[in-house]
């Protein structure tokens, strides 16, 4: 079933996708806020959260598994700055 989109529609459905990057790269930084405050079951699906969003952004698994290892938001705050210093 094709779907017709409005002019408006199409533009921000393509500004989505062309600042996704960007969006992931702001989503992980609230997080990194999130886990700051975080402690017990919440600090874990925070963790599986930032796990996803620094899937999307490209970081390898094996660094991925080194952060949460760490469990330090300070060690993950200097990775987004990092990954946003790339973009």
């Amino acid at each position: 079933m094709d779907r017709q989109y409005s002019k408006f529609q199409q533009r921000a459905i393509k500004n989505f996708y062309d600042n996704r990057d960007a969006i992931s790269l702001q989503r992980l930084g609230e997080l990194v806020t999130d886990l700051y405050l975080a402690e017990g079951k919440s600090r874990a699906t925070k963790w599986k959260q930032i796990a996803a969003a620094l899937e999307k952004v490209g970081v390898p698994a094996k660094e991925i598994a080194h952060l949460q290892k760490k469990d330090d938001p300070a060690l993950l705050a200097q990775k987004v700055t990092e990954l946003q210093g790339k973009e």
